[in-house]
């Protein structure tokens, strides 16, 4: 997960594991793998690369904080990363991980440490250099905290700094998601003890590895980090400075690219691309995404704990009028809780597709076969929320269910639907690593730090699933293991999955190298003038 403040949150999202919303892998079958060589070399350096310039992009939503233990706003995800850098990356399609921080790692052969080494040489943004040390502390550090994103490392036992170039990560048992948790973001490294700061203090001007560093923040209006002299990737970056330019009307934010006082546009509307593909010098770049959209059913109340009633939702949610409608068709219809941009996705997933003779033969199977009413809670100010409940509204009506939309704010609806005050809803997920678990187990497991995504669904077989599919290294029987997931997943009708979208971003045609990662994420050290 936009976003928490989440982003995750985003408007109506899930901000990931922690459905704080306001606003992934293919690491199984590392065991004894070989060690991997350096990335970063001087010789990746494109020689016809620009040096300077201020980049502006705007947005319609303010970062939140740099606290990179507790924080899930997409808004402050994006321009802390730019700072804070993690030991591994996720590879550009999203379905492994690469060297980053540390130039080589190695699985033991019985899968229960992973020994990483340390790229030399590189220094924090104040000149120290970074260490094992550091490491460990940056790992600990988001392990303890409570409320955050410490579920992502609750299978690590612990953390060694046997010299200052190598780290041990120990598990407290063979765990398949270990490398790409590592490039989670809550596990970027920043200096030990916070650099003898308070975590409060250091937040405020916080210091990491990264290609940017701090600059000024003037909340609520703009925030822009500096250029890294001393960043360890030769060469780069690019830029002077990077300016995150909060401007919530989509329309003004239009005009702001057009006349060149900003330079991208974080997710413009669907419906404005084509006018933006005709328009001079400018461009649409639409990135596959993890982002998946959802229909959130409570099922500790009632009508919502009757699998029928469930299924029957889910059958009348016509996705391809959505797709149409609201993303303008810039999307594909879901069938999976799993997207195609995620390791482990099930493209033969039946799921619970769009077929309203089903959907009433499902009522009337159902505890309210002559149907009942219900309020969808709705994020008051967030267009595509508001479409969805409209269309959705109307197929319910067949069914006899009537849906009243109750419009609150978008911090009161994470409230509401964090505690399970609501009875249906639309959320959305983006991932932030290469390994399903991290969704899997945050919709799935309600011991996770998702809760069942907030749906009161326990259903133990799935959870057994889930469990197993942690621990299996091996690639095809991890396959096994999801496509049987998300097949079962489907007939609990659990969530109504809606529709898969991309990442929309429009940008000047003088902009080169920008590119969104199917996380969302985006490496602005490869980006140009």
């Amino acid at each position: 997960m936009q976003d928490e403040t989440p982003a995750g949150l985003r408007a109506s999202m899930i901000s990931r594991r922690r459905m704080l919303r306001l606003s992934a892998l293919g690491v199984g079958g590392l065991s004894a793998g070989p060690l991997l060589a350096a990335c970063g070399s001087s010789s990746d350096v494109p020689a016809a690369k620009k040096k300077g310039g201020d980049l502006v992009i705007v947005r319609a939503q303010d970062s939140v904080n740099m606290d990179k233990t507790t924080v899930f706003s997409n808004a402050s995800l994006w321009v802390y990363q730019q700072m804070y850098e993690t030991l591994v990356a996720m590879t550009d399609d999203g379905q492994g991980v690469k060297p980053w921080l540390a130039e080589s790692y190695q699985m033991s052969a019985d899968n229960l440490s992973c020994t990483l080494k340390l790229r030399p040489g590189v220094k924090f943004h104040n000149g120290q250099p970074l260490t094992s040390a550091d490491v460990k502390f940056s790992i600990d550090e988001s392990s303890k905290t409570k409320g955050g994103w410490e579920f992502i490392n609750a299978a690590i036992k612990e953390v060694e700094a046997p010299d200052p170039l190598t780290v041990v990560v120990r598990t407290k048992y063979p765990w398949a998601p270990l490398l790409a948790d590592l490039s989670c973001p809550n596990n970027g490294v920043i200096p030990k003890d916070y650099g003898g700061k308070t975590a409060k203090e250091f937040y405020q001007a916080p210091i990491g590895t990264g290609p940017f560093m701090w600059g000024t923040w003037q909340k609520g209006s703009a925030l822009t980090l500096k250029k890294n002299p001393s960043y360890w990737q030769q060469g780069k970056p690019y830029l002077d400075t990077v300016t995150w330019k909060v401007v919530p009307d989509s329309n003004a934010r239009a005009l702001q690219l057009q006349a060149g006082q900003a330079h991208i546009n974080e997710a413009p509307p669907f419906s404005s691309l084509t006018q933006v593909k005709n328009t001079p010098g400018l461009k649409v770049n639409l990135f596959p995404s993890t982002k998946t959209d959802y229909i959130l059913m409570n099922q500790t109340k009632k009508p919502y704990d009757d699998v029928h009633v469930r299924r029957a939702i889910s059958h009348a949610i016509d996705r391809q009028a959505l797709v149409k409608n609201i993303l303008f068709g810039n999307g594909t219809p879901a069938n999976s809780f799993m997207m195609p941009a995620a390791p482990y996705y099930d493209k033969n997933a039946p799921g619970l597709g769009y077929d309203m003779v089903k959907a009433k033969q499902e009522m009337a199977l159902s505890s309210v076969p002559q149907g009942f009413t219900t309020t969808y809670l709705a994020q008051s100010g967030d267009a595509m929320d508001a479409s969805i409940a409209q269309i959705l509204q109307a197929s319910l009506k067949q069914l006899g269910i009537t849906m009243k939309i109750q419009n609150v704010d978008p911090s009161a609806h994470h409230d509401l639907t964090d505690k399970l005050q609501y009875e249906i809803a639309h959320a959305y997920w983006t991932m932030d690593l290469a390994d399903p678990d991290e969704l899997v187990q945050y919709a799935l497991d309600p011991e996770s730090g998702g809760r069942s995504f907030n749906t009161g669904m326990n259903d133990p077989e799935l959870i057994d699933l889930v469990h197993k599919a942690q621990r299996e290294f091996d690639k095809t029987k991890r396959q096994d293991l999801y496509n049987q997931i998300q097949a079962k997943a489907a007939e609990t009708a659990f969530l109504g999955f809606l529709f898969y979208s991309p990442f929309p971003y429009s940008q000047s045609d003088k902009v080169s190298g920008f590119k969104a990662l199917p996380t969302g994420y985006y490496h602005l050290e490869d980006v140009s003038f």
